[in-house]
């Protein structure tokens, strides 16, 4: 596999994520949140001055309206803000754009629509689900959008459209939902629908498709939403990918499989892995929701041998994991937020949260950033006891993921992205 030479950072990333979980990452790193869940896809941030407190009116630099719908989360590079939304018209068609932001002032530089109305295929989704879900990948001069079973697309800065791609059909079932992973030149997603599901590999390039891996385990419910993550383990590269019924790691070259770890009958699996300490930290999905933490040593089926511990209570459904430090934090989707030593999986503590979860958590400077799908973030101390530091209310429905840059929170609600920045006297709305 030739690797772009401004792709290799995400090789290095992965690479370097258990010295990076242990300690602060540098400035480098944060420069831009590029794709879903940050620089090193998860969940933390570098930044040491993000506000604590804010609500509609406090702390808040500006908020700008975003047309549509869509729970794509923010990405950000460069003073400018990218996302994705689902604009119906007339008939239930959807037209799939992509919108850019200033960073500065939330003004809309441009919008480009993706694909038309006449190009997608809309059927029942999800009632937490929305045609644009997935979040965009930033990389240099190219932004990477995916639609899920719609499409997905490369487009200059500038918002020209430099390719499209509708190759990869399935049926999602519930709509959209995992976002992609830049891995050298190919773009890599999972496409786990009713029928034979599978991971994707397109060439960044043109839109080809590169490879396509089965999933190599049965399970009575195929369809899942998780994003891939790329690991290194041993100075071997791996893309980890759940999927319903197991967890695969596949060779990035030609989408062979290392080893799979099986958990049963779990489907509908959404959190992104998150690898520290040697471990992978994935959850099993509905069914039966675990939280495991697995050895990524080895070849074939390690399902009896490389599970260093598991837990159920507090497991996550649909929020991903973070590790900071010795620690790892979740939050289930019914608000039961906990703390665990991420070797072990020895339990610290667990307090119960206001609201229901969909958001990934968000960790910085000692402190984790919980977003409720109300609008209300908890902010707790990074710590093996309890402290919570501030309960924020936006009011405003919010299921999308934080990003972080130039030392500010961005929020995206049902209708608004905010700029959250301390202190501010004062909203600015556009």
């Amino acid at each position: 596999m030739t690797l772009h030479r401004r792709s290799t950072r995400h090789l290095l990333a992965a690479a370097a994520f258990v010295v990076f979980a242990l300690g602060a990452p540098s400035a480098a790193q944060v420069e831009a949140w590029p794709e879903f869940r940050g620089p090193t896809g998860q969940g933390h941030s570098s930044a040491t001055a993000l506000p604590v407190e804010w609500s509609p009116t406090k702390n808040v630099a500006w908020k700008q309206t975003i047309p549509g719908s869509g729970w794509s989360s923010p990405v950000v590079s460069r003073g400018r803000i990218y996302l994705t939304t689902s604009v119906s018209g007339p008939g239930a068609a959807s037209s799939l754009r992509t919108v850019c932001l200033e960073t500065a002032t939330g003004r809309v530089r441009w919008e480009t629509e993706v694909f038309a109305p006449g190009e997608t295929r809309n059927q029942p989704i999800h009632g937490k689900n929305t045609e644009a879900s997935p979040t965009p990948i930033i990389d240099a001069d190219r932004l990477y959008v995916h639609f899920g079973h719609h499409g997905t697309a490369c487009l200059d800065v500038d918002g020209r459209i430099l390719w499209r791609s509708q190759r990869v059909d399935y049926d999602p079932v519930h709509g959209n939902g995992g976002s992609p992973a830049l891995v050298g030149d190919v773009l890599v997603f999972n496409a786990d629908g009713a029928e034979r599901p599978r991971v994707v590999a397109l060439d960044t390039a043109t839109g080809a498709i590169r490879w396509e891996a089965g999933r190599s385990t049965p399970s009575k419910q195929t369809f899942s939403f998780s994003t891939p993550l790329l690991i290194t383990q041993g100075g071997r590269p791996q893309i980890i990918t759940p999927g319903s019924g197991a967890v695969a790691a596949l060779d990035p070259r030609d989408g062979r499989e290392i080893w799979h770890v099986r958990y049963g009958s779990g489907f509908s699996v959404i959190p992104r892995p998150v690898f520290a300490h040697g471990l992978v930290f994935v959850a099993t999905g509905y069914g039966r929701a675990d939280l495991l933490a697995i050895r990524p040593e080895g070849e074939g089926d390690l399902t009896d041998t490389q599970i260093a511990w598991r837990v159920t209570k507090g497991a996550p459904l649909t929020p991903s994991v973070v590790v900071v430090g010795d620690e790892l934090y979740a939050v289930a989707d019914i608000g039961l937020a906990s703390c665990f030593d991420a070797r072990t999986g020895k339990l610290h503590w667990q307090e119960r949260l206001e609201g229901n979860y969909s958001a990934s958590p968000l960790a910085a400077d000692g402190k984790v950033y919980f977003q409720n799908e109300q609008g209300t973030a908890t902010v707790v101390r990074a710590s093996r006891e309890f402290t919570r530091l501030a309960v924020n209310r936006l009011d405003e429905r919010t299921l999308a993921s934080y990003a972080v840059a130039e030392g500010a929170l961005f929020i995206r609600t049902a209708t608004q992205l905010y700029r959250i920045q301390g202190p501010v006297t004062g909203a600015r709305g556009r």
